[in-house]
């Protein structure tokens, strides 16, 4: 009996099994870094003026200072290539922590507000801090991430019926409009329009190493706090009473999530500007490929996110050289049909 009695309590106590593909995930993180190794090659050594792939190693590995193309694959291209596979696992991660924290399929930095937030607070600053550094950026677009979120939260919850995935894209749709006129607005007035323009468009052209050092501490931490807070948001997918039954602080740990999503849009609109989808998108494949357990689905989000933002880059330098195609235009032709997708999914599931 005292038996049966101690089975029924770890039974309450233990989440429920998962549909989970650990090999498929251990197949996913392999080959997907070794394909990031790639791109990052091929990124380094693509552009106005192609560089053989022996080059790059040899000023990589080998830095000669007296070669002009080893100063430009160190001086530019280099930190353009990291600076997007950094980028990449920042807005992955933060949309799938997003989509499993709130359930929301559609959940993504860029549609919920953070993106546009960062950019509107951005604006503020070119026009009356022009000065200001960039580690300074870097907290102001933490904090417009973390003012579009709560913008956004906030209208959606206002809803009699609750805050339904559908209800949450409009009211992010309409905040992030808001504040990109709000934005366009203050450009014109004050005359930055050249200032924002590279925030408008999105990519990772002109990243020097500074920024990249200064981004790196920040990154780091969250994806490492995201990794450690993974278990916690498999519970929350599961259901907000599910995760509590099993002993889950659901309010500590949406905090923490949410402190974690702003830190990485915020560090991500500050280098590349608003680029929004990736985070939408790579999750779901994410979780198509291994599973819902999101201590999976957090690393394969951020090496698929990497991937995706170096894949876009290079495609961005190679439809029409030597003019550059924005970044964010090339993964919107992915992303909003996804988008609509998803959105036709939901409403015949409501």
């Amino acid at each position: 009996m005292a038996s049966h009695t101690k089975a029924e309590a770890e039974e309450r106590t233990s989440p429920p099994r998962l549909r989970t593909r650990p090999l498929a995930a251990s197949a996913v993180l392999i080959g997907g870094l070794v394909a990031v190794a790639l791109g990052l090659a091929i990124s380094i050594s693509v552009g106005a003026a192609d560089i053989k792939l022996g080059t790059v190693w040899e000023a990589v590995f080998r830095f000669n200072p007296e070669l002009t193309q080893h100063q430009v694959i160190q001086e530019l291209r280099l930190p353009r290539a990291l600076a997007g596979a950094m980028v990449g696992a920042c807005f992955a991660v933060a949309g799938a922590i997003m989509q499993g924290m709130t359930r929301n399929p559609l959940a993504d930095s860029g549609l919920l507000g953070l993106n546009a937030g960062a950019g509107f607070v951005l604006a503020i600053c070119f026009a009356f801090f022009p000065g200001v550094s960039y580690l300074n950026l870097i907290l102001y677009a933490f904090i417009g991430a973390a003012l579009g979120a709560g913008i956004v939260y906030g209208i959606g919850s206002l809803s009699p019926n609750g805050l339904t995935p559908i209800r949450l894209m409009l009211a992010g749709s309409a905040v992030s409009a808001l504040l990109v006129a709000l934005s366009e607005g203050i450009a014109l007035y004050f005359r930055i329009g050249q200032d924002l323009a590279f925030w408008y468009a999105g990519g990772v052209a002109g990243t020097k190493w500074i920024q990249l050092k200064l981004m790196f501490p920040w990154v780091a931490a969250a994806l490492i706090c995201a990794m450690l807070l993974s278990r916690s948001i498999t519970l929350l997918s599961m259901g907000e009473e599910v995760a509590a039954s099993l002993g889950q602080r659901t309010g500590l740990v949406k905090l923490a999530a949410i402190v974690i999503v702003i830190v990485l849009a915020g560090a991500a609109v500050s280098a590349v500007g608003a680029v929004g989808f990736v985070g939408l998108v790579v999750p779901h494949v994410a979780r198509f490929l291994v599973g819902v357990d999101y201590r999976w689905i957090i690393p394969c989000s951020a090496v698929l996110g990497s991937l995706l933002m170096i894949v876009a880059d290079i495609a961005a330098r190679m439809i029409n050289p030597p003019f550059e195609t924005p970044v964010g235009a090339l993964i919107a032709l992915i992303g909003v049909p996804f988008l609509l997708y998803l959105a036709r999914k939901e409403r015949r599931e409501l």
